[in-house]
């Protein structure tokens, strides 16, 4: 998806990239075991306040450029709900 806003997508790409850092750094903690420097904890702490970080930041972008979805009760109520049949005959 192509945003017109460049620090969005700047936040995609980081959040992305720091999805796939962390996975990296989780899978290599239990295959090579426990440090006792407590380094590998540390960056996996920080990636996870990095996405933690980007995802606000692209939630809030959303929250004001998406359009509605129209499910407010005022279009619900428009709504012609005696035609509208759930069930298709024959299929359940």
């Amino acid at each position: 998806m192509a945003d017109s806003n460049s620090r969005i997508a700047w936040h995609r790409t980081r959040l992305k990239k720091n999805r796939e850092a962390l996975k990296a750094l989780e899978v290599a903690r239990f295959t090579t075991g426990h440090e006792k420097s407590g380094e590998t904890a540390k960056a996996i702490a920080e990636l996870a306040h990095k996405i933690v970080e980007s995802e606000k930041c692209i939630a809030a972008h959303e929250r004001q450029t998406r359009r509605p979805l129209g499910t407010d009760f005022g279009s619900l109520t428009n709504v012609s709900w005696s035609n509208w049949n759930f069930h298709v005959s024959g299929q359940r």
